[in-house]
């Protein structure tokens, strides 16, 4: 887990993950076997003590039925049709390594989103299951080296590659030993 730091957006993200279990009308503990996740954590990143990983909040997200990305709009400040970059939201994993930069936010009249993430060198994020079952993926890996993992196929990519799928089960992002990895994920 991360501590938090002084960002308006995480302290919101806590808000936001408490009134989504209880508009469920679930408790920690229903929660925590849903997702997999330890009641004490679950606690203590409602009450802001620790931020959660990218990790963690795929496996909360896929409790929810929610993309991480979906999460977040609901998070992040209001938007309008133009997304200067200066004002594109970003989230970072310390604990492994992960930059997320969401280029075009997700809105509720639309329904394809585009995100620009980074992973540090020889970082690797392990997804237990899909947000949302089905969810279209289209990743272009823009610098480094990414091997994606999915039904039990293992795909390395090079830059400028295209990995096209639906997400259906667990899956693994592992970036270049040396190189790390940034690439652009369109997801509809």
């Amino acid at each position: 887990m991360n501590y938090p730091k002084t960002d308006s957006n995480d302290v919101r993200l806590a808000e936001r993950l408490k009134s989504l279990r209880t508009e469920r009308g679930w408790s920690l503990d229903e929660l925590a076997e849903r997702s997999t996740i330890s009641r004490a954590t679950l606690s203590r990143m409602e009450k802001y003590e620790v931020s959660p990983t990218a990790s963690v909040l795929g496996r909360l997200c896929a409790a929810y039925g929610l993309t991480m990305s979906r999460l977040m709009v609901m998070v992040e400040a209001d938007h309008q049709p133009l997304v200067k970059k200066s004002e594109q939201p970003v989230w970072r994993d310390d604990a492994t390594g992960f930059e997320r930069r969401s280029v075009s936010p997700p809105a509720e009249s639309l329904s394809c989103e585009v995100l620009e993430c980074r992973l540090l060198p020889g970082s690797e994020i392990y997804y237990p299951g899909p947000a949302k079952q089905g969810l279209e993926h289209h990743l272009i890996l823009q610098d480094g080296g990414l091997e994606i993992t999915f039904e039990d196929a293992v795909h390395i990519l090079k830059p400028g590659d295209c990995l096209r799928y639906k997400l259906h089960g667990a899956n693994t992002f592992r970036a270049d030993e040396k190189l790390g990895a940034r690439y652009l994920l369109i997801v509809l």
